[in-house]
């Protein structure tokens, strides 16, 4: 199995330099880092990715099995990490994506060094006690919307979930996204997405974390940062001046910049 072009992996940056290994979310791909990518560069060696199932990955390595759960997503996070011989690497993921790395962190421990969760969520629907931003109902509909029609869908939640409705561009490039992804897919991995609950996960982590999220944020509302912050013992909380659940694409300046300081001052 060749696991670089199985899940399409591409590496800039410096050769000598520290590795970062950039994870998308849900409905994305790897060009969805395009814009932090250069700054990040400058310094470190980066790993981009995309899924199986996701943007250029060979999706005839697609399994439902496999893919319906957070750890089959990890998998593929362990897999890129062996296939390019990496040790203590710097593992920087996107909303799912945040949790895919903390299980991939327990799973590998000499391959991911740290953990940067760049809007992160650990469970999306309200618990007692605990505020994820959605009732059980709301994930219910979405689901349902979502596997009718899932053209429709990525077009009304899209710009919902981006935000900044001033700037109906982005929400058009995450609509696309979206689109683009193979429907019966996707279905998939919003139900493992949507579903999941890795709360439990995040005493795990020991690692140097940092948790970033945007000042506001329908998907990850800031009770979220807050609780994950306060599960990790180890992890610097940073609020960004942004609105919205893509800052790598709404803000990727401050996105940048917020990772680097994390960089050099804590590891």
């Amino acid at each position: 199995m060749d696991v670089r072009r199985r899940n399409n992996v591409t590496v800039t940056g410096p050769a000598d330099a520290p590795v970062l290994v950039l994870a998308h979310g849900f409905g994305c791909d790897q060009n969805m880092w395009r814009l932090v990518v250069p700054a990040l560069a400058e310094r470190y060696r980066v790993v981009l990715f995309d899924y199986v199932g996701s943007g250029g990955s060979d999706l005839s390595a697609w399994s439902q099995e496999r893919y319906s759960s957070l750890d089959g997503y990890a998998q593929d996070v362990t897999e890129v990490c062996e296939a390019l011989d990496l040790e203590r690497a710097v593992f920087v993921g996107h909303s799912v994506s945040a949790m895919t790395g903390v299980l991939a962190a327990r799973a590998a421990p000499e391959r991911i060094g740290a953990l940067v969760m760049v809007a992160p969520s650990p469970r999306y629907i309200d618990d007692e006690g605990y505020r994820g931003g959605f009732t059980a109902e709301d994930i219910d509909e979405l689901l349902a919307s979502l596997e009718a029609n899932y053209l429709g869908w990525s077009s009304a939640m899209a710009p919902l979930i981006m935000g900044n409705p001033d700037r109906p561009e982005l929400g058009q490039e995450l609509t696309n996204s979206f689109c683009a992804t193979d429907p019966d897919i996707a279905r998939v991995f919003a139900r493992t997405t949507f579903l999941s609950d890795s709360r439990d996960d995040l005493k795990d982590v020991t690692v140097p974390t940092l948790v970033l999220e945007c000042a506001q944020d329908v998907i990850a509302p800031r009770e979220v940062g807050a609780h994950v912050h306060a599960a990790i013992p180890s992890s610097h909380l940073v609020t960004l001046d942004a609105t919205g659940h893509c800052p790598q694409l709404s803000a990727p300046e401050a996105t940048a910049q917020a990772i680097l300081g994390f960089l050099e001052s804590r590891l």
